[in-house]
């Protein structure tokens, strides 16, 4: 049994018991909905009560004509619809005052989809863009994915605050592939060739660079040897370099060689460290993007994560993206843009303490009739107030 079908099916079901249900689950949307024809149905209801059905408003059972018309006016939005499975809706819904409940997890379920569709969103993006060179795209969905983020926490009534996830035992993070490898590479080792030829050009990248901006880990160790000497005023040449690099450990662990370090310092050719530098960190806002992308969706399609702790988790994966994006600005000379919002309806108070309502005990009763029946939902209302 699938636990979020389980539990739009017995939403659905509870309105169709009892309409006044409606009232308690203003903040569910229809779009909150996973499978088309719940969708479809959940409008179809809240068009109804909006026109004023007769099932709203009286205090009598509820007449089967509210089935019937929540059905024909579903249908003309998506196919497959019937009575039959309306009534499979009605016998999934254990107690139709636990209604706001159940929403609630409908809207657990909404949550992990829209954080998955739209890192998803922004992965593709920062891929696009690292073949192309680019940076826009991915700065634009991320900027698009923290104004999701923030609407989300809004809705669901949690503090909008980063929260660093807990590692995961004796796992590491998979990396995708680089994209445009070869030349991501080669613009980094003529960077580090010409730092290491022009001590002074540390000037002009200094101040922007970091090691984590290089993709190849070596070049990110050497950058910081070179920042190392830099910082302490020491001259910069292939032999303090060397030493810098042997004192931190780098040679005798493997991560760099006088091989590699000869290579780099031989056959250097005029060029210029600030647009080379430019082109390592168009390369890192890039590759950040995705490895952002990658960490939020896989929390995204944790299933056990609650949506509080996905969101601070996810906003705390943006935010090496926000640190490479801020000193791209900088050295661009841009302002950092407002993280864009999509439009939404405001979510009152009360019923974002609808949507994190929980079932409390209560004196057991018996259950309503189905619709055509003697149906008296006034209880399942006043049960269902104490959630809102």
């Amino acid at each position: 049994m699938n636990p979020l079908l389980s539990a739009e099916q017995a939403v659905l079901g509870s309105v169709l018991l009892d309409p006044g249900q409606l009232a308690h689950l203003d903040w569910l949307a229809p779009d909150h909905f996973y499978r088309p024809l719940h969708k479809a149905l959940f409008a179809a209801l809240r068009k109804l009560r909006t026109e004023g059905h007769p099932a709203v408003a009286t205090k009598e059972p509820v007449p089967l004509s509210w089935v019937t018309d929540a059905v024909d006016e579903a249908s003309h939005h998506v196919r497959g619809l019937t009575a039959a499975y309306a009534h499979t809706l009605i016998s999934a819904c254990p107690r139709p005052e636990h209604a706001p409940v159940y929403g609630r997890m409908v809207l657990e379920g909404a949550i992990h989809r829209s954080v998955t569709e739209h890192a998803i969103r922004l992965h593709q993006a920062a891929r696009a863009d690292a073949l192309q060179g680019e940076v826009e795209g991915a700065l634009h969905y991320a900027d698009v994915l923290a104004g999701v983020l923030g609407d989300l926490a809004r809705r669901w009534g949690a503090e909008l605050c980063p929260v660093a996830p807990a590692p995961p035992p004796c796992t590491a993070p998979v990396a995708s592939p680089p994209v445009r490898a070869d030349q991501v590479a080669e613009d980094e080792q003529f960077l580090l060739a010409v730092l290491v030829e022009r001590p002074k050009a540390m000037d002009q990248v200094v101040g922007l660079l970091r090691p984590s901006d290089f993709a190849g880990p070596a070049h990110g160790q050497l950058y910081r040897c070179l920042g190392a000497l830099h910082h302490r005023g020491e001259p910069i040449d292939r032999i303090t370099v060397l030493w810098e690099a042997q004192r931190r450990g780098l040679l005798a662990d493997g991560t760099l060689t006088t091989e590699q370090l000869t290579a780099i310092c031989d056959g250097v050719g005029p060029g210029s460290a600030e647009w080379l530098g430019e082109q390592v960190m168009r390369s890192s806002v890039t590759r950040t993007a995705a490895a952002s992308a990658r960490a939020i969706r896989a929390l995204a399609e944790n299933e056990s994560l609650a949506p509080g702790r996905l969101i601070s988790h996810a906003l705390h994966a943006l935010g090496p993206l926000d640190d490479v994006r801020t000193r791209w600005q900088a050295a661009n000379g841009h302002s950092s843009p407002t993280p864009l919002a999509p439009p939404t309806e405001e979510a009152p108070t009360a019923r974002v303490h609808a949507a994190l309502a929980r079932s409390t005990p209560r004196p057991a009763a018996r259950p309503p009739e189905r619709p055509g029946a003697a149906v008296t939902p006034s209880a399942a209302r006043s049960s269902s107030r104490t959630h809102g």
